[in-house]
């Protein structure tokens, strides 16, 4: 397996994303006087239509923005429903929960869980909500503006994509084990004759024409409060669902100061729980006082993994909705917490468990313009389409982000009325010294932390240009010492023995050859002449498209 592809030279802007009409979407937006943010939201709404299975209009968002001077954060993820508890839930399952979803990983899929399809783990949509206040903020083109390509791909159809017609196609497999009311829409918005639409055969969904003409109309409101409100209500309350009107008005989004470890000189920035990204950045704490670059290539594999492994066993023990239960944060991200876990590290596979700090289905794209703002932004229904709860006559489906609670009532995370649960999207930022680098991200469930770490390690211990990190061999950790790693790491002699070398340190190692389980990433660096350098993840249709 090869990745064979050249880094954008753009001198004015790009965005990079991964589905190449999306991207587009965003470039034109830029052409015609729109600044970054304004491209961004644009390439996010045309994703819901041309990239269904990943993401949609009742996903949710989460987005840093460097506005030139300094980075801003936006929590734009939805609360559990008010009705909802761990009582419910353990009543609708028999009072055994369910299978683990394994795109959660590590100790994070132990024991009972929440269910992954139905009502149950809806969650409010907070992306249409994140896209009015990224623009109420940062936007300088009409709102409704944005919304162009979106419409006109959704009324008038497109060309599937081959990489999105491969998940469709999975996603329509199991809608065949699942029944009741609430799924019966499903299918007729999202197949053709009953099947996923093929690679290049045109769909159309006019219905989520319609309602995005309504958001944008309406500045989203009509979706929190008016009548996409009331029918995404009046839909659960027919089919067995919790959500109600009063759930969808009270969203509001959050802005959030993003979080950062230094690494290499630099600094590396998240966003703070409920997502994972303190994951990556605990594990980047721990790998910066390891010179990674003068080890031979299985201990610096090694070191990557046992980092990895710790910063999740600490973010599935700790991270939960901060409105209801206090996240150590600070004291995860403290030095003297990073030298501590980094003793436990030895030449050895471990099993991770998560340390005693002191207490105190995604899309991903990028964009920059050529004043300097650049946005790093990620969102998603979670499992190939969400829920599989589509809204009658609306043309779109909700998220199934409650998936992500955990049932054990001591855990901070447990499932609640009106929580945000554990998030697995994290956009990404660059900085050195308080000047941008760039925007990034991988997504991929429990592979964004350890493709954070990835990325940025090419990038500052190997030298890489984005397109060459994006497109070096990953492995993937999930649980235990299970290690996948891509075919391409085992190409050359020097990776064949570096993977006979981790095997003998306890890693039990298989190469897997479905590049999906290795996510999909994209990333913007500012040239020193003040243009980028762009990269766009070459295992999907992904794009990076510049001016």
């Amino acid at each position: 397996m090869s990745y064979p592809r050249t880094p954008l030279y753009a001198p004015n802007g790009a965005v990079a994303t991964s589905q190449p009409l999306a991207a587009a979407a965003g470039l034109a937006v830029l052409r015609r006087g729109g600044n970054a943010v304004d491209a961004a939201l644009a390439t996010a709404i045309t994703l819901t239509v041309v990239q269904p299975g990943s993401n949609d209009i009742g996903g949710d968002l989460f987005a840093i923005v460097w506005d030139g001077t300094r980075l801003h954060g936006l929590n734009a993820s939805g609360r559990s429903p008010a009705a909802l508890t761990r009582e419910v839930v353990l009543a609708a399952t028999g009072g055994r929960g369910a299978e683990p979803v394994a795109a959660l990983g590590g100790a994070q899929a132990d024991g009972p869980a929440m269910p992954a399809r139905g009502w149950l783990p809806v969650t409010v949509p907070g992306a249409p909500a994140g896209w009015r206040d990224l623009h109420d903020r940062f936007g300088s083109l009409p709102f409704a503006e944005l919304f162009t390509d979106a419409i006109g791909y959704a009324e008038h159809g497109y060309p599937v994509s081959a990489s999105v017609a491969a998940g469709w196609a999975r996603a329509a497999t199991l809608q065949d084990s699942l029944t009741g009311p609430e799924f019966a829409e499903w299918r007729r918005v999202f197949t053709v004759d009953g099947r996923a639409p093929r690679a290049g055969q045109r769909w159309r969904n006019p219905d989520a024409a319609r309602t995005l003409r309504r958001i944008a109309a309406t500045g989203a409101d009509d979706f929190y409060r008016g009548d996409l409100a009331a029918a995404v209500a009046g839909h659960a309350a027919r089919t067995g669902g919790l959500l109600t009107a009063d759930d969808l008005a009270g969203h509001r989004s959050e802005w959030v100061d993003p979080v950062a470890a230094r690494y290499r000189g630099h600094e590396v920035w998240e966003l703070p729980p409920n997502g994972q990204g303190i994951a990556a950045l605990l594990a980047l704490n721990i790998l910066d006082g390891v010179d990674l670059a003068a080890l031979p290539p299985a201990e610096r594999l090694h070191w990557q993994i046992e980092a990895v492994k710790l910063g999740f066993a600490d973010a599935h023990a700790y991270v939960a909705d901060p409105t209801h239960t206090a996240v150590p944060t600070a004291a995860l991200l403290d030095p003297a917490y990073a030298t501590a876990r980094r003793a436990l590290v030895t030449d050895r596979a471990g099993t991770p468990v998560a340390g005693d700090p002191e207490r105190g289905g995604t899309v991903y794209l990028c964009a920059a313009d050529s004043a300097g703002l650049m946005v790093s932004l990620i969102q998603s229904t979670y499992l190939g389409f969400g829920s599989h709860v589509v809204v009658p006559g609306y043309g779109f489906g909700l998220q199934n982000r409650g998936t992500g609670f955990r049932l054990d009532p001591a855990h901070p995370n447990v499932v609640g009325p009106s929580r945000r649960p554990f998030h697995t999207i994290i956009p990404g930022f660059l900085t050195r010294d308080g000047t941008p680098v760039g925007p990034f991200g991988v997504m991929g469930g429990h592979m964004q932390p350890q493709g954070h770490v990835q990325l940025v390690s090419a990038t500052l211990d190997a030298g890489l240009d984005p397109q060459a990190a994006l497109g070096a061999p990953r492995w993937y950790w999930h649980a235990g010492r299970s290690l996948l790693v891509e075919p391409e790491l085992t190409g050359t002699a020097e990776g064949r023995a570096a993977v006979a070398e981790l095997r003998g340190r306890g890693h039990q190692v298989t190469v897997a050859d479905d590049p999906g389980i290795f996510g999909y990433g994209q990333a913007i660096w500012r040239s020193g002449d003040g243009g980028y350098v762009v990269g766009s993840e070459p295992r999907v249709d992904g794009a990076a498209l510049g001016w």
